[in-house]
């Protein structure tokens, strides 16, 4: 018999892969303290006409630093709930506004 204290067969590398969520997308406001609202736009095709749509979706996004400014472009990844509405936080900025 296998001791209990012993782990199950283990390999290393073989830790559970990232599964979080990334999006780019453009800053829409900074006004909130540590918050930013950014619109993220998805291409998708329409299943009956097969043309391409763009929907558009507003983001709350956790920034620490308030370094995201309105007209930005950022990264931004999936996260446990902040606060009521921020489920993301702001990977880094991409591109500054001009």
């Amino acid at each position: 018999m296998a001791d209990e204290t012993e782990p199950a067969v283990s390999t290393p590398g073989a830790a559970r892969p990232n599964r979080r969520k990334v999006r780019e997308g453009m800053v829409i406001s900074s006004s909130g303290d540590k918050t930013a609202v950014v619109s993220v736009v998805e291409r998708v095709r329409h299943a009956k006409y097969a043309k391409t749509v763009q929907r558009s979706k507003r983001l709350y996004v956790h920034d620490e630093e308030n370094t995201a400014a309105a007209g930005d472009k950022v990264l931004i990844a999936e996260t446990r709930p902040v606060s009521k509405l921020k489920r993301w936080r702001l990977v880094k900025v991409l591109e500054r506004a001009r």
